[in-house]
């Protein structure tokens, strides 16, 4: 229990709401003692309101964030309060000026949250009317209150500036972790394999997020102002994080061939399922290690596992004989040697993390990483391109637009006593997708009424104002850290201190809260019809962009490939590029599966089609992953023609895929003649590789037989991409028929 307290408070979303809840509580009880309180509260606003564009990344992009966030936040209350007496000018304004930074979010996660915060800054100032002098002395108490938490972040930061790049590389450990166990899970006789792959899918969709992150923090603050120790070996264990997630992706076993292989030996199979589990727990442990500041002491012996493998097939091959045992051994060793490879990068993460980096571990793998970073810049095209329907961005615009208007309406029609708490929470509610905006509506109303209920009950035995107000700022800081982590529990303890605070201020607490409930209640059914009904976000809609973009990225991963192999020399950034694509791609096209399965029944018109697509993309990933990584490992003699035709086909095949998805065209199938070619092409393949290994290892039999069926394997491994890629032309083919 301690050390779960422990984890919380040492948490990023821990962090943050400490420094939002200083940087508001603070100037209010300053100035209080000086008779100041509104003045205080009016800092607090802008300080709350700046917070949420606080988003983690390198210290110079913190503050023109906080900055952007704090000039957008106080000409908005600005603009409100200036022109309210003028209707036929306030609604117009105010609904354009919503548009606008709702548009804004086109350029990424930070400009969202900074949309956000103005969003949040247009809401409450209708809430907060001022006339004559006092809108510049209350806007000017705005821009003060954003500064001052632009101040207060900046000091938090100088604290402890790696925490939060050691907490998301310890959560990345975690996560690889799990697809490392998931894995291990292949292994059971019994496993439900579709499920287990329907799991990695998932969590590789949270690495994706997390490598993002991690990218921005480690590689924009090297470029920008060098690289400290500390950091430098952060960024050994993260780009030795990726290299165990693609060894892990490019050595995909076929799990019911080994099954039956060795039906009747067990226990080979169970030492290397317990190897497979020790190698994600290794990772977790040093998670641990990590996040609880403590030194990591290794608990698993993964050499001494290697052993108990080697000799398991030693034993093996004993007992079977040396012939009957050689396709058997070959798959062994095969298994053998991915183990030992990804031993070899957690042994690199556990130096980097108990001992001084060596930096010959980086062996030049951090040159030119800047590349993978996006660009910094934010074009007016971009804004321009995203204005019409086949936007998601536009369409949330005007769905939150005219939704914004709906509620001015309610409130003018309706006896509401604060219709700025509907806006508000159309604000904070309403999502591009119906799903999230859906869970969202719902836990707001539950954590409104839950806190209100508890508030009162509070309320009902305790009555010093000394000891409300303690309350109200614990209320406060927990408010914040849960929004993130689980937003009804988050709910609850916000409204909680808004009664509090409300119970201080106004002696009539009951009829204040009683509209705060009927408008959340209010504003919550308008996010969520308009969700529904303006201009929807169906997944369905959007599937057939996820899927097109995930089948190119991975068709420009395979042509990345083919120039290696043609070339030769060293891996190139444009490759590992490409490979960071497709994995970002195929991870956003099973997001996109996982927010169809929250909408309607009646939406989830191609579920089944975007499921198979995303694990078919995955397939092809997996498959050009290992093509790549065995050309990056093996001595390879000149491309032959026979290889480069194979890629020919396959390339056809998702170019075909993707032109049914553009343009609506059908799949121009591969006359026979042509099939007939690909497979001459293969025989071709396999009498070149033989022709080549018999001149290397003419004196050498156990290896020439050895290496003739790693070649074997590879031709296999063309031939599977070839049926992979055919696999998707027909899947896109039926995606194509049920539109």
């Amino acid at each position: 229990m301690i050390q779960r307290i422990k984890q919380f408070t040492d948490s990023t979303n821990f962090t943050k709401a400490v420094v939002v809840t200083v940087a508001a509580v603070l100037p209010v009880l300053i100035l209080a003692r000086f008779g100041l309180f509104e003045t205080g509260f009016a800092i607090a606003i802008g300080s709350v309101l700046t917070y949420p564009a606080d988003i983690q990344s390198n210290l110079s992009h913190r503050i023109k964030g906080l900055l952007a966030a704090t000039v957008i936040i106080t000409l908005c209350t600005l603009s409100v309060n200036l022109l309210h007496n003028l209707p036929l000018l306030f609604y117009p304004i105010v609904l354009l000026l919503v548009f606008f930074l709702s548009m804004i979010s086109v350029y990424g996660q930070r400009a969202t949250m900074v949309s956000f915060s103005g969003l949040l800054a247009i809401a409450l100032a209708t809430g907060h009317i001022h006339t004559g002098f006092e809108i510049w002395e209350y806007c000017g108490l705005i821009l003060g209150g954003g500064l001052f938490y632009t101040l207060i972040s900046v000091l938090f930061n100088y604290f402890s500036p790696h925490r939060y790049t050691e907490l998301q590389v310890a959560e990345c450990l975690k996560l690889t972790g799990r697809y490392m166990k998931q894995r291990g899970h292949l292994w059971k006789p019994d496993a439900d394999r579709e499920k287990i792959i329907e799991k990695q899918l998932f969590i590789q969709v949270e690495l994706n997020t997390i490598h993002q992150n991690l990218r921005e923090m480690l590689l924009r603050t090297r470029s920008n102002a060098g690289n400290s120790n500390r950091s430098r070996k952060m960024l050994l264990v993260f780009i030795s994080l990726m290299e165990v997630l693609e060894l892990a992706l490019s050595n995909s076993f076929d799990h019911n061939k080994i099954q039956e292989k060795f039906s009747n030996y067990p226990k080979v199979l169970t030492t290397y399922q317990n190897l497979a589990y020790n190698l994600a727990a290794a990772l977790k442990n040093i998670s641990k290690s990590l996040e609880n500041k403590k030194k990591y002491v290794s608990a698993h012996h993964l050499l001494e596992d290697l052993e108990y493998f080697e000799r398991a097939i030693a034993e093996y091959e004993h007992e079977v004989g040396s012939a009957a045992a050689a396709e058997g051994v070959i798959m062994l060793t095969n298994m053998l040697h991915y183990a030992e490879k990804q031993i070899e990068k957690i042994k690199v993460i556990e130096r980097a993390l108990t001992l001084n980096v060596n930096f010959k571990d980086m062996q030049g793998r951090d040159r030119d990483l800047e590349k993978f970073l996006a660009p910094e810049y934010y074009p007016l095209h971009t804004l321009r391109e995203n204005l019409s329907l086949s936007s998601t961005i536009f369409r949330l615009s005007l769905r939150l637009t005219i939704t914004i208007a709906l509620g001015f309406i309610i409130g003018a029609l309706l006896p509401l006593q604060n219709v700025y708490w509907i806006l508000l929470t159309v604000v904070v509610i309403m999502r591009p997708g119906y799903g999230l905006t859906k869970q969202r509506s719902y836990q707001r109303i539950v954590g409104t009424v839950l806190g209100c209920v508890i508030a009162f009950g509070i309320l009902y035995i305790v009555s010093h104002p000394a000891l409300i107000a303690t309350l109200a700022i614990v209320c406060m800081l927990l408010g914040f850290t849960f929004t993130a982590i689980n937003y009804r529990i988050g709910a609850t303890f916000v409204t909680i201190y808004v009664v509090f605070v409300y119970s201080m201020l106004n002696p009539d607490i009951t009829h204040v809260i009683q509209y705060r409930i009927l408008d959340t209640a209010v504003g919550a059914l308008l996010a969520f019809g308009a969700n529904y009904f303006f201009w929807p976000a169906w997944e369905f809609i959007q599937l057939p962009v996820y899927i097109k973009k995930a089948i190119s990225a991975n068709r420009d991963y395979l042509a990345e490939i083919a120039d290696l192999y043609n070339k030769k020399g060293s891996v190139p950034t444009s490759y590992r590029v490409a490979r960071k694509n497709a994995f970002i791609e195929v991870g956003n096209l099973t997001a996109s599966y996982q927010r169809m399965t929250q909408e309607p029944k009646s939406k989830q018109r191609q579920q089944a089609q975007a499921y198979k697509l995303a694990v078919l993309n995955h397939t092809l990933l997996s498959s050009l992953a290992s093509l790549g990584a065995y050309i990056q490992s093996h001595h390879t003699s000149k491309a032959s023609e026979a290889f480069n035709v194979v890629v020919q086909a396959v390339t056809r095949n998702l170019n075909n895929a993707v032109a049914m998805l553009t343009i609506n065209e059908e799949a121009i199938e591969a006359p026979l003649q042509q099939k007939e070619e690909l497979a001459a092409r293969f025989t071709e393949l396999k009498n070149i590789r033989a022709r080549e290994l018999h001149e290397r290892y003419s004196n050498d039999e156990e290896m020439l037989k050895l290496k003739l069926q790693e070649a074997q394997l590879i031709i296999e491994q063309l031939v599977w991409l070839t049926n992979i890629s055919e696999k998707i032309v027909k899947a896109a083919r039926q995606l194509e028929s049920v539109k």
